[in-house]
């Protein structure tokens, strides 16, 4: 097993640790916990870009690559990387630092997951609005 590192020069936008009630029949993390956490740390970065709300319009990508286990950390990472008239385009790259449960592998940390959201910026009304400049 290669041991990944967490990005180096970054924060993490969003870290959390996953319980017993986040797991599937088969004992890992249920896809579905996984997906719900990258949409908030992705929301995270287009709100503070948009300067505002925003809301979720599309999940244009999303690859599970390993498992999520109960007790790892795992820290998501989230960029905008393109900004239309009210869209925000965001990946979202997730690491978990595996913990408790396999005491085998604690101390590793692996890649588990990748994606890229649409955003559109929304009023008060919830209709679109322009992204502002950004703001400097």
């Amino acid at each position: 097993m290669q041991n990944e590192e967490l990005p180096r020069n970054r924060h993490a936008t969003l870290r959390v640790v996953p319980m017993p009630a986040d797991t599937n029949a088969a004992g890992n993390i249920f896809g579905g916990w996984l997906m719900s956490q990258v949409d908030i740390a992705g929301s995270i970065i287009a709100i503070r870009r948009a300067q505002g709300a925003v809301t979720t319009v599309a999940v244009t990508a999303f690859r599970f690559l390993k498992p999520v286990y109960v007790g790892d950390v795992v820290s998501l990472y989230a960029e905008v990387t393109r900004v239309g008239t009210t869209s925000i385009t965001v990946d979202v790259m997730v690491y978990a630092e595996r913990g408790l449960r396999q005491s085998s592998i604690a101390g590793t940390v692996e890649k588990v997951a990748e994606s890229t959201l649409a955003y559109v910026a929304i009023d008060a009304g919830y209709r679109k609005r322009p992204v502002p400049p950004e703001s400097r």
